[in-house]
């Protein structure tokens, strides 16, 4: 076993990046105080070949040099778009025929490695406030609710933590 280099990882291009075909999958910010997590989130959203982020309401956008110090430039591979009203955004997306999972914790929530994931749906995830959680506009629109098992005694978890764990349990949905 050995460490691969840099040069060794089979890394696309940026515009290789941008005509590779995308998961059917995006997500929503709703409201995500810190740049470090919308940094984040774009650089997890490359990682997994995600459609788009929608950043919504007082969410950062780029450019922005906190975001950047995350992001590593994938604020420049994945596609974004504002939107000031999160619930507006979501009625939207759900008239183009997307399903909306809000990603929670509530009392009818599936735990995200029990929830089937139907390869031929196009999906958006909501991720919500850092103190907050996903908004109640946003949750009462949503068509599921996923939440992440925990164990021990916070039952929290950073929201760039969450999405890391619900997009690789998506996507290897989607894969199989």
């Amino acid at each position: 076993m050995k460490k691969l280099k840099l040069e060794e990882l089979g890394r696309l291009t940026p515009e290789e990046y941008k005509e590779k075909t995308k998961i059917s999958l995006s997500i929503v910010l709703d409201n995500i105080r810190s740049m470090h997590n919308v940094g984040a989130s774009f650089r997890t959203s490359d990682a997994f070949l995600i459609e788009k982020i929608y950043l919504c309401g007082i969410t950062a956008t780029p450019p922005h040099r906190e975001i950047h110090k995350t992001a590593l430039g994938a604020q420049d591979t994945v596609s974004w778009e504002h939107h000031a009203d999160t619930a507006e955004l979501i009625k939207s997306l759900k008239a183009e025929g997307k399903t909306i999972v809000a990603v929670e914790q509530a009392d009818k929530s599936t735990m995200i490695d029990e929830f089937i994931v139907d390869p031929s749906q196009s999906y958006v995830l909501v991720f919500g406030n850092e103190v907050e959680g996903v908004s109640e506009q946003a949750f009462n629109l949503s068509d599921f609710c996923v939440e992440i098992p925990q164990f021990g005694t916070k039952h929290s978890l950073n929201v760039s933590v969450s999405m890391g764990i619900v997009l690789w349990e998506f996507v290897k949905k989607y894969n199989k």
